[in-house]
């Protein structure tokens, strides 16, 4: 996943000041706005990445953070955090013979600061955990899919990018978190790393939405065979069509049940459903004998 540049998005120079920024933002999301640019795929992606840029740009913190760690800003805090704790014992480590000189006084301060080589314990410490967001398609949940990330991963005090490929696997759903072990921060003193973790999330597709492990799509049914019954060609993820059976006096609205039409399980051998959902159309254009037929079932009816 490449790293997003949010002064590119917005055209605009690192050293950009508010205002211009502002400009900017204003200019292109007017350009982009869905409702100049109605059913522009394209249009609509670059709108959402124009606000996001503006989101961390017009922040003085986020931009801050941005500045620093790129699209990893987010975990900035993560980052602070685990070189604070480097510092600490790399004070502890180096302070070694300095305290040992104060005798009792630096067996107190060997105490309470955890111990020092050749003093007491040594304590070890786990690296720290990571979450790295991962957006996949509906396709990639049902087949699993690969991806070549960038992290920063810090090193005595030192923060580095480091390209990782990984792979998701079959069945994951939104909010699903894929663990990769070992390829969080660095442990401290002989202490394992952390373990970075995936977080996904399904992009939008217009025919099929994920409910879990079920996924539900819409079918347009026409009146006469939601009425009489039928039989119906449905859509599915796999891009087969299947065949569904439409019973007499189909309301509006009912759901279907396709039973493992919807994501494996990630972990046996179970699967989801795919839930169509009916809508039925109403005629148009009606010819003068369709009415007549509709004002002679009216007259039935009541």
């Amino acid at each position: 996943m490449p790293a997003k540049d949010y002064y590119n998005v917005l055209g605009v120079d690192r050293n950009a000041g508010s205002k211009e920024i502002k400009q900017a933002y204003r200019k292109l999301a007017r350009k982009y706005h869905p409702d100049v640019n109605p059913g522009d795929k394209a249009a609509e992606a670059a709108f959402k990445e124009v606000n996001e840029a503006h989101e961390v740009l017009s922040d003085p913190e986020k931009r801050k953070k941005y500045d620093q760690y790129g699209d990893q800003w987010q975990y900035a805090d993560q980052f602070a955090r685990t070189q604070q704790q480097q510092e600490a014992w790399n004070f502890r480590r180096g302070s070694r013979v300095r305290l040992e000189d104060y005798g009792d006084l630096g067996d107190i301060f060997d105490s309470v600061l955890g111990g020092f080589p050749g003093r007491g314990t040594r304590q070890s410490m786990r690296g720290q955990d990571y979450e790295y967001p991962v957006e996949i398609t509906l396709g990639e949940a049902i087949h699993g899919a690969s991806r070549m990330i960038e992290v920063q991963v810090q090193e005595d005090g030192r923060i580095r990018p480091q390209r990782l490929q990984v792979r998701i696997p079959p069945g994951v759903t939104n909010g699903s978190r894929v663990r990769i072990a070992g390829k969080g921060s660095p442990g401290f003193n002989g202490g394992p790393p952390g373990d970075l973790y995936l977080l996904v999330s399904i992009s939008n597709d217009e025919r099929f939405q994920v409910k879990g492990v079920d996924i539900q799509t819409e079918i347009q049914v026409p009146l006469v065979d939601a009425v009489l019954g039928s039989e119906v060609q449905v859509p599915s993820p796999n891009g087969k069509r299947l065949a569904l059976k439409i019973p007499p006096e189909t309301q509006n609205g009912r759901i279907f049940r396709l039973r493992k039409q919807g994501l494996p399980a990630l972990s046996g051998d179970g699967r989801g459903d795919l839930l169509v959902r009916v809508q039925v159309q109403l005629p148009t254009r009606l010819s003068e004998r369709e009415k007549g037929l509709f004002e002679e079932l009216k007259q039935l009816r009541s």
